[in-house]
């Protein structure tokens, strides 16, 4: 007896999960599972070890110069860590201002030539 799957048009439940800041990631997928501080990152890059706290504890952004400091360290790209930035700040621009962001009408492309020629 082979086994199928049914795809139907219902729609899934909205789950909301967290938005999750670089610096988690950051933890958790890289310092912790390299077995390397804050500190010691902080003294390879060559910045303040209190920046590093900082994006770890969500208190500070991942600015393109931070970001390719860490691409040069963790062997990644500069534009995987600023993506993970971009990623977390809409998300939570959405969450904040979802309901203004709603009132915002989309441009009728016609009628804008007819004003503007």
């Amino acid at each position: 007896m082979s086994e199928s799957q049914i795809i139907t048009n219902e729609k899934l439940p909205n789950i909301h999960l967290p938005n999750i800041h670089p610096g988690e990631i950051l933890k958790e997928d890289f310092l912790d599972e390299m077995n390397v501080s804050a500190y010691h990152l902080a003294k390879e890059i060559n910045v303040p070890e209190t920046r590093i706290s900082e994006i770890i504890h969500g208190k500070r952004s991942i600015t393109a110069d931070t970001a390719i400091r860490f691409s040069k360290f963790f062997g990644t790209t500069a534009e995987f860590w600023l993506n993970l930035q971009n990623l977390y700040d809409l998300e939570e621009e959405t969450n904040n201002h979802s309901l203004e962001f709603e009132t915002i009408i989309p441009i009728n492309i016609d009628d804008h030539k007819l004003i503007y020629g």
